[in-house]
């Protein structure tokens, strides 16, 4: 929630309405912008990546760049918005994430995926694969997670002589469930800074939430796509 109020007045403020300030931010509330510019600069991305003229993070770091040189956002407050801390931590996650796909780490995840699913139901290994997705994903991007676990999955469901269509949807689901950590998905890592969070603070309502998931989509999957 966001107040604008005089700097001497929302102290009490806040203490009378309950209310806890996680972090204090500058923002020019009715600056005049033009909201046509950054519209089209918008459209023109999705536009070019919807129809193959560019990948994604070039066309979105084009429109960033277009964003600046057509002056929608003044270069100082790019400039302030950078966050050091989230740069360094994202930096330093990078190698990881090349050592998994370069080591064969994943494939050794694979075998280790196999021997701990001998003897188990349907559920029981549906589940080792999203648990198993869920953790991966903090060290890799949602994307990268699935590009990694999908080929595991298939060749795990097919070893236990499964379909793997709900094994690779558990998949999808764990790569984009990320809640433990501010590093396993963008939105998360986005909110840390402006939101005063540390990393300490997702775990506590982030593990109860991917027990959630787990609980609601195991049943989901077996349903809509049966394993047998």
């Amino acid at each position: 929630m966001v107040l604008q109020g005089q700097r001497q007045a929302l102290p009490g403020l806040l203490l009378e309405l309950g209310c806890l300030p996680l972090a204090e931010r500058e923002i020019l509330l009715g600056t005049s912008r033009s909201a046509m510019v950054p519209l089209a600069i918008l459209v023109a991305a999705m536009g070019a990546t919807a129809l193959g003229l560019a990948p994604v993070p070039v066309a979105f770091f084009a429109a960033a760049l277009a964003m600046v040189i057509l002056k929608v956002i003044p270069l100082s407050e790019i400039y302030r918005a950078v966050d050091g801390p989230i740069l360094v931590m994202l930096a330093a996650l990078i190698p990881v994430s090349d050592t998994l796909r370069t080591t064969g780490a994943s494939e050794v995840i694979a075998g280790w995926l196999g021997t701990a699913a001998d003897g188990l139901p349907a559920y029981g290994a549906l589940t080792l694969i999203l648990v198993t997705a869920m953790a991966v994903t903090p060290f890799l991007n949602n994307a990268a997670t699935v590009l990694v676990m999908a080929p595991i999955a298939a060749s795990f469901a097919a070893g236990l002589g499964y379909k793997p269509d709900a094994f690779l949807m558990a998949v999808a689901i764990g790569a984009g469930s990320d809640f433990l950590t501010p590093i396993g998905h963008q939105c998360n890592t986005l909110v840390m800074g402006p939101g005063g969070y540390r990393f300490s603070d997702y775990p506590r309502l982030g593990l109860p939430l991917s027990i959630i998931i787990i609980v609601v989509s195991i049943p989901m999957l077996l349903l809509v796509w049966p394993v047998q």
